[in-house]
């Protein structure tokens, strides 16, 4: 299944997160990768702590283009995914 703005994305329960002056580092505590957040990538994963739709983060995003937004979004969710960071769920859950 691809990730789509309609898909539905939780962070996996093994990773921490940690604000480092506007810059995130996120650990996965099982496997031990580790990933590094810009500004903009920080704020999109604490969006994503309390949406869990693609498109809802999407809307919260002010004063950047909607297009590119959706194209950065889905290709960090991508990123995140392929390493175990956050996984694809039903958008029910």
């Amino acid at each position: 299944m691809g990730i789509s703005l309609d898909s539905s994305i939780r962070v996996n329960d093994d990773v921490l997160f940690e604000d480092l002056h506007g810059e995130g580092v996120l650990l996965n505590l099982k496997t031990g990768v580790y990933l590094g957040l810009d500004p903009v990538g920080t704020r999109v994963w604490q969006v994503l702590e309390n949406h869990h739709v693609l498109s809802d983060i999407v809307n919260t995003m002010v004063d950047v283009d909607r297009q590119r937004c959706a194209d950065d979004l889905l290709a960090l969710m991508s990123d995140l995914e392929q390493h175990g960071l956050v996984t694809l769920t039903d958008p029910a859950e």
